[in-house]
């Protein structure tokens, strides 16, 4: 989670620091390009910022100690990702309310510059986000196999079976160190999908089956033949 911190107002705590953070564009630039799960140099970030070597290692340095950046050092090159799960589902969350909150437009621009293979499946940090990911989180819902409490999920009997046939272990997946299953807000179709240590796992588990593969460009997924028939087989239950 992201560190407490308490601001000079007493507004809510941490949330005028993180919102500075988040305020630049370049820093923006470089944590959505981090949202795909991967840890990528400083040399690389640099350039999808658009940004001069030294300003990029400012802004790095800032979402490093802000927490919202975690650092690997590989020999003499020094990799970046995004510090934890929760704050990859907080950017993808902002994500959505800057889509909600974008004034009306005649020609509504994420037809034009969100790619539709984005919007029907995607990463979002290390789970499947997209159009499919949130079809199939409400056919879970709609058939029992998870039970939702506000932003909180837990798997039911009926579930642990269907989840135990793709290869998960719940038991494993509870032991994390992280929430074990949540709702993850979807900019593209602002509904929720299946995020938390269930949700990697799936994309992990349907990755295996070959249901599942990441596609060139960043972020994004493929949907192989053989997980068209069975997402379709799923959602028709």
């Amino acid at each position: 989670m992201i560190p407490p911190a308490t601001d000079d107002h007493n507004h809510f705590p941490g949330l005028s620091r993180i919102g500075a953070l988040l305020a630049d564009p370049g820093r923006a630039a470089m944590l959505w390009a981090l949202m795909d799960g991967s840890a990528r140099p400083a040399g690389e970030l640099t350039m999808i910022a658009g940004l001069s070597p030294s300003a990029a290692s400012a802004h790095l340095a800032r979402l490093t100690d802000g927490g919202l950046l975690a650092l690997e050092v590989r020999g003499r090159h020094r990799y970046f990702r995004i510090a934890t799960p929760e704050i990859a589902a907080s950017i993808e969350a902002l994500a959505n309310v800057a889509q909600v909150s974008a004034p009306q437009r005649a020609a509504p621009r994420p037809a034009r510059t969100v790619p539709l293979e984005m919007r029907y499946a995607r990463t979002c940090y290390d789970h499947m986000a997209g159009e499919l990911s949130v079809q199939v989180f409400e056919r879970m819902l709609a058939r029992g196999l998870l039970t939702q409490h506000g932003a909180s999920l837990e798997a039911t009997a009926q579930g642990a079976v269907r989840f135990a046939d793709w290869g998960i272990d719940l038991s494993a997946q509870k032991s994390r160190r992280r929430r074990f299953a949540c709702t993850c807000p979807d900019w593209s179709v602002r509904r929720p999908h299946l995020g938390g240590a269930l949700g990697a796992a799936l994309l992990d588990a349907w990755s295996a089956h070959g249901w599942v593969e990441r596609a060139e460009r960043p972020r994004i997924l493929r949907i192989t033949p053989a997980g068209h028939r069975h997402f379709d087989a799923f959602l028709a239950e």
